[in-house]
């Protein structure tokens, strides 16, 4: 079985590179997305508080038979459980909801800038690494001047950094910061919620590899070295998303889509999310 790339973390973690998204999957669907998503070889799950489908997730890995070491999960803080000791809480919530004693990777949802307890959330994840229930910690939605404060004021570097990522916000000036700060970037919206289906640039990429649009964005991603988390419910989508692996883009092709960037959002500007 094919399996995902493994990216390494600054904390000597490593990362499956392809992994599953479950936002707006209702949680008794979540299960089995999950399920049909680890035979198909996926071996990254990715949730949040926000997406009430934890328990779900929790069910389609247990489920599958799968040692839960062999299982990345990724969960998530939500803006209305900001502060330490909110956050510490929170996480005590998602974990009994998946039915796990650690998680792979917790994050910062938003930086929820406003509110101005970001920082002190980010202690509470410091606490959570330190007893090893979190394994790993990173942000989402942050951009460089929130990750300025958080380096600035605090002792660990994100190991990752989780942005809405796709050919029309390509997001260069955040993948540079993250990079040169050792810290990865994952696209969440990797197929801008759908757009990339049907355009015509791409369309064309794909006839010359024969694969489809969402593939050639996907194996884009992947080349870029960005962690990137399709989502779907569909057995036959969440197969097509992994089967991404036995083609590669030519530089023609990374020009073509370098040209599709309009720094457009589908999603909430960072700052202006409470």
């Amino acid at each position: 079985m094919t399996l995902s790339p493994l990216l390494p973390l600054h904390d000597g973690h490593g990362i499956p590179q392809l992994g599953l998204g479950v936002y707006k999957i209702a949680d008794a669907a979540a299960a089995d997305a999950v399920q049909v998503a680890l035979e198909a070889g996926y071996r990254h799950i990715d949730t949040a508080a926000l997406y009430d489908n934890e328990t779900g997730v929790g069910q389609g890995i247990a489920r599958s038979g799968l040692p839960r070491e062999d299982v990345f999960v990724t969960t998530k803080v939500w803006n209305d459980q900001h502060g330490y000791d909110k956050t510490l809480r929170a996480f005590d919530v998602s974990l009994g909801k998946l039915g796990f004693d650690y998680v792979d990777l917790f994050l910062i949802h938003w930086p929820a800038p406003r509110q101005d307890l970001f920082v002190d959330t980010w202690r509470a994840l410091e606490t959570l690494r330190a007893s090893g229930r979190a394994r790993s910690i990173g942000v989402s939605n942050f951009q460089p001047h929130h990750l300025d404060r958080l380096l600035a004021e605090t002792d660990v570097v994100p190991v990752l950094n989780q942005v809405e990522l796709h050919p029309w916000l390509q997001q260069s000036t955040v993948r540079e910061y993250d990079a040169a700060h050792g810290i990865l970037t994952e696209a969440w919206s990797p197929l801008a919620r759908g757009r990339a289906i049907g355009n015509e640039t791409l369309d064309a990429i794909g006839a010359r590899h024969g694969k489809t649009a969402a593939q050639v964005v996907i194996r884009w991603h992947l080349e870029l070295g960005n962690v990137v988390i399709p989502k779907s419910v569909t057995p036959v989508r969440i197969r097509e998303n992994f089967d991404v692996f036995d083609f590669t883009l030519d530089a023609g092709d990374h020009a073509a889509i370098a040209a599709i960037d309009a720094g457009q959002r589908t999603g909430r500007d960072p700052d202006d999310l409470d």
